[in-house]
């Protein structure tokens, strides 16, 4: 099974042959040069800043040195992939506005900003030391003492050798002993990274992760995103059912009369057979308009709501459609528009694609919560993920923090539960 850590690698066999020793090694090892080169970066600019702040050169010198812990939390993120498959999660904002001081004022006044220059600061002074001692103890020494015979061997002329510049070996039982007894150390050493490293990682993580009140916040402000955007669409539906209604709809039947009282004026011939032949494409045209201001965003479902729109959409069925809503009052605004598109798709999909000859829409409200049903005696087998149509419409009726399920067995019968949390309203209908 994959490991999607070096904890979890270490609890299972096979730690030893895979690759997350060397990963862990990696991890520790990049952290020491990292480090190393943050205090480097982090001392000279403070210096430079403190010194030149008397001519007011050091003040921007002062804040790069305090918003210096955003990158180095930036290549920590990217480090622990070596040992963590779970990225950790960037805490910082999106600034409201574009250019350098809206982001720099962002920054400046986020809590992650602060804990990210202490990150930077204990990794600069005492992290990084510890990474790098933990790599020269637990793999550098005993590779050096693995080697012992090869270096016996070459740099030694076969006499003697020296082990970790300590101590020498003049016979050769004893160097491969000390290159046994460097093997035993090397596997050793292998699960001391591990847990070096693992521990390192989860520090980091709990340094510069985001806090599980950020989190909510962001959670809150996603989900108030989301209903603005489905407001806002919905808004923009009706607006164009509106332009539509009272502009293009009207001009059309205003040239349909023109047409019909240009037919009764003209004498009969090819001219009259002309005017009759373009009313009736107006007409046409008329009817085709009306269905797509009805898809848009039908005004019967504006006016008297959503048992009104689905009763409307039951008649307007290719089969018969028995409707049983017990609802009382109106609902907010998107989720009637919701609740009624998808029923709207799902007796669709029943008159096209299921071969069924009869439908019901059933459903109520109850318990602060819109249920409904829409329910055919077709063959089955239906796939919401086929290209039905409802994989959009269960999207829109998520953004509500509602949910759909779909339940169509081969052979039937299949039965579609929608599922939306909202309040009655009191709109007037």
């Amino acid at each position: 099974m994959h490991s999607r850590n070096v904890w979890h690698a270490m609890s299972g066999p096979g730690f030893l042959l895979s690759s997350w020793p060397w990963r862990s090694a990696g991890y520790l090892l990049t952290g020491a040069v990292t480090g190393g080169a943050a205090l480097v970066l982090i001392a000279a600019t403070a210096a430079a800043g403190a010194v030149l702040t008397v001519v007011l050169v050091g003040i921007p010198l002062l804040v790069l040195a305090a918003l210096a812990g955003i990158p180095v939390a930036w290549v920590e993120r990217h480090r622990m992939r070596l040992i963590d498959a779970d990225p950790a999660v960037d805490p910082h904002r999106a600034p409201l506005a574009h250019g350098l001081w809206a982001w720099l004022t962002t920054r400046m006044r986020e809590q992650a900003t602060w804990r990210e220059l202490g990150h930077a600061l204990l990794f600069a002074v005492l992290l990084w030391p510890v990474d790098a001692l933990v790599v020269a103890v637990a793999l550098l020494c005993p590779l050096s003492m693995v080697t012992t015979p090869l270096l016996m061997a070459t740099v030694g002329g076969g006499q003697e050798a020296k082990v970790l510049k300590q101590w020498t070996v003049t016979t050769w039982p004893v160097a491969f002993g000390i290159a046994v007894l460097g093997v035993v150390l090397l596997m050793l050493g292998a699960y001391a990274l591990g847990v070096v490293a693992g521990a390192r990682a989860g520090l980091t993580r709990l340094l510069i992760a985001p806090r599980e009140a950020e989190l909510g916040t962001s959670v809150v402000e996603l989900t108030r995103s989301r209903l603005r955007l489905v407001d806002a669409f919905e808004a923009e539906r009706r607006r164009i059912e509106r332009d539509l209604h009272d502009g293009a709809q009207q001009r059309l039947v205003g040239l349909t009369m023109t047409l019909g009282l240009a037919r009764l004026d003209a004498p009969l011939g090819p001219v009259a057979d002309q005017l009759a032949r373009a009313q009736e494409e107006a007409d046409e045209v008329l009817a085709e308009l009306r269905e797509l201001i009805r898809g848009i965003h039908p005004k019967v479902l504006s006016d008297h709501g959503l048992p009104a729109a689905v009763a409307d959409a039951a008649d307007r069925s290719a089969i018969p459609v028995d409707v049983d809503l017990a609802l009382s009052g109106r609902l907010p605004q998107a989720v009637e528009a919701a609740a009624y598109f998808v029923v709207r798709e799902a007796l669709t999909n029943a008159a096209r694609h299921s071969g069924a000859s009869r439908a019901e829409v059933s459903g109520g409200h109850r318990d602060g919560r819109l249920f409904l049903q829409v329910r055919d005696n077709g063959r089955g087998g239906a796939d919401a993920r086929a290209g039905t149509g409802l994989t959009g419409l269960a999207d829109r009726v998520s953004a509500l923090d509602g949910r759909i399920s779909l339940s169509s067995p081969p052979g039937g019968p299949t039965l579609l539960r929608v599922e939306i949390p909202c309040v009655r309203t009191d709109r007037s209908a």
